[in-house]
C-alpha cells in the first residue's frame, strides 16, 4: 500500500489570535475534495484551543511545536501530551532544528520527548537533521546516525509505527542555500534504510517529511522523489494560499 503524503505547517512564534483564525479559515477554506494529502497544522501553543474548535469535525489534524517529556510537575513552561490530548492535538513536533540549536536540546532530551508523545497516543514528528558545517565535513549519515539512535535505544524501532520522521537541512533553512530534490531523497533513502535494517515493515510505511524551505514551486519535484512523503512546511505555511498549493501539489 502506497504510503499517504502528509504536509504539516509549523507556525512557529508568528500570529496573533485574529490573523491565525483568519489563517487557518483560509486553509480550510482552499483545501479541496481532491486534496490527496493528510494536512496538519501546529500553531503556537496559546492559540491551540480555539484552532481545535476550529478543526472540530474537520479531517486537517492539529499539533503542537513541541512536548513535554514529563506527563505532569514541577516543570515550568512545559506542556505535557496528556494536556494536548484533550484539545484532540494528535501531532508534535519534537527535536526540531531550533529547539536543539537555540535551546540546546540534546538528544536524549528530545528521545524522552517522543517517548512521551507516544506513549499517550500523540503522533510525534521527530526532526534529524545536520548543519552546514556537518554537511561539509561529509558527517550528514553520522549526524542522522546519532539523532536517530537516541530515539530507538529508548523506544525501540516498532515505535517508528506510530511516529513521522522530518529531515531538515539545516544548512538549507533560511540560509539562501537550497537543498537539490537529489540531496533531499538520498537523506530520506538513507533513513529509510537504517530503519528497514531493524524493521522492514516499518520503514515501509513511514512517513518521511522533508523540512527544508518547502515552497510552492519546488514541492510537486520534492514530494515526486520515492522516500520524500510530504513536508513539514515552516515560513510557507503562514500563507494560506502557498500553503494550499503545496498540499495539492503532494
Amino acid at each position: 500500500m502506497a504510503r499517504r503524503p502528509l504536509v504539516v505547517g509549523n507556525w512557529k512564534m508568528n500570529g496573533t489570535r485574529a490573523s491565525s483564525q483568519q489563517l487557518l479559515g483560509d486553509i480550510l477554506a482552499g483545501l479541496s475534495s481532491d486534496c490527496r494529502a493528510e494536512v496538519g497544522v501546529c500553531p503556537p501553543a496559546l492559540f491551540i484551543p480555539e484552532m481545535a474548535a476550529m478543526l472540530a469535525g474537520k479531517s486537517v489534524r492539529l499539533g503542537a511545536q513541541n512536548v513535554a517529556d514529563q506527563d505532569q510537575g514541577a516543570y515550568t513552561g512545559e506542556i505535557s501530551a496528556p494536556m494536548l490530548r484533550e484539545f484532540n492535538c494528535t501531532l508534535a513536533i519534537v527535536g526540531h532544528s531550533e529547539r536543539r540549536a537555540i535551546y540546546g536540546e540534546t538528544d536524549a532530551l528530545v528521545a524522552a520527548r517522543y517517548a512521551k508523545a507516544i506513549a499517550h497516543g500523540v503522533t510525534p514528528i521527530l526532526c534529524v537533521g545536520e548543519t552546514l558545517e556537518e554537511r561539509e565535513s561529509n558527517a550528514t549519515f553520522s549526524v542522522i546516525d546519532q539523532q536517530l539512535g537516541a530515539v530507538l535505544e529508548l523506544c525501540g524501532v516498532e515505535s517508528l509505527a506510530k511516529a513521522v520522521i522530518a529531515y531538515e537541512p539545516v544548512w538549507a533553512i533560511g540560509t539562501g542555500r537550497t537543498a537539490t530534490t537529489e540531496q533531499a531523497q538520498e537523506v530520506h533513502a538513507y533513513i529509510r534504510g537504517q530503519i528497514a535494517s531493524r524493521n522492514a515493515d516499518v520503514a515501509a510505511n513511514l512517513q518521511i517529511l522533508y523540512g527544508g524551505s518547502v515552497k510552492s514551486d519546488n514541492a510537486a519535484s520534492l514530494f515526486g522523489q520515492p522516500d520524500v512523503d510530504g513536508g513539514l512546511i515552516g515560513g510557507a505555511s503562514l500563507d494560506a494560499k502557498s500553503f494550499v498549493a503545496i498540499c495539492l501539489a503532494a
